[in-house]
């Protein structure tokens, strides 16, 4: 039973969100932005050193320009995950548009199951959204996998936020329990998962070259398709313009099984990579990506 002290973030931003947008981007832009990046530069440094990193043929005044681009999005973003606590299922279509979603909801019809793989582009919050899309469209169940925040109340307001269109959530722990259930009672899932994480130190297990660097890639969604049987899919996300998205979704593999080792997770390195160079000011780039280095965790 959850108590005020996990709900109270949750009720001190619902107000908030029946703000319209317009109201919550200049908020951003006049307050937010300023004091996130301006007076308490939240995590410049991580920042510039990762864009240095990536981007080392870049000028300094070009990094500059996709830094500054970045912290107003980043912002953006925030003010967009407060919105989907009372966006209306017809505003969430307009502002998500998906391409091709029968790449993923024709799986529904052999009766199997998709893992769907995204990254910390654009705004990840509005896989509610993109489960919403899916559930129209057959038998399926969505749920997001998710890692439980330590922060009990931001972890019962981002639960608030995946489940506002009745998508599901699952903690990453209780993923295979769950499968088990959906298989038992002939139900086929789709389990959304952001993939561009810094794997654990205990489990580094793949290198690749990642935005110029030499990259840890997770490669645990990889295991559970070759476990499940799962089609994989990965979502190539664009921002079109503020507030509005689109997703074209990509099919990695219907038959995991057959696919060599770690080919599935080279894939997706090179599929996300594609997406961020595209435009790089849309990443998460306050994210420690890099804090593991080879040489450490040789054997």
């Amino acid at each position: 039973m959850k108590n005020w002290s996990d709900k109270w973030l949750f009720w001190l931003l619902k107000p908030l969100s029946l703000l319209p947008l317009g109201c919550l981007y200049a908020f951003s832009d006049l307050f937010l932005f300023p004091v996130v990046y301006l007076l308490v530069g939240y995590r410049r440094k991580v920042v510039r050193t990762n864009l240095a990193n990536a981007f080392p043929h870049w000028s300094k005044a070009e990094r500059k320009r996709v830094e500054v681009r970045f912290y107003h999005h980043f912002c953006d973003s925030f003010m967009e995950m407060i919105k989907v606590l009372s966006l209306s299922p017809e505003e969430a279509g307009r502002r998500m548009h998906f391409v091709n979603p029968e790449v993923v909801t024709d799986f529904a019809a052999k009766n199997q199951g998709v893992l769907l793989l995204i990254g910390h582009y654009g705004n990840w919050e509005y896989q509610p959204f993109l489960f919403l899309n899916m559930l129209k469209q057959g038998n399926q169940q969505g749920y997001s996998v998710y890692r439980p925040l330590k922060s009990r109340a931001f972890d019962y307001l981002y639960q608030r936020i995946r489940t506002r269109f009745n998508g599901g959530i699952v903690a990453k722990d209780d993923t295979y329990r769950l499968v088990i259930r959906l298989r038992r009672d002939n139900i086929p899932g789709v389990f959304g998962l952001v993939s561009d994480q810094s794997p654990s130190k205990n489990n580094l297990h793949y290198w690749t070259t990642f935005l110029n660097q030499d990259t840890a890639i997770l490669t645990g969604p990889e295991r559970m398709a070759k476990q499940t049987g799962f089609a994989v899919v990965y979502g190539d996300v664009t921002k079109v313009k503020r507030g509005y998205y689109q997703t074209q979704y990509i099919c990695l593999t219907d038959q995991p099984k057959e696919e060599p080792e770690n080919s599935l997770t080279e894939r997706y390195a090179r599929l996300m990579e594609a997406t961020i160079l595209r435009d790089p000011a849309y990443w998460l780039w306050t994210h420690k990506r890099w804090k593991h280095k080879r040489t450490e965790h040789a054997n």
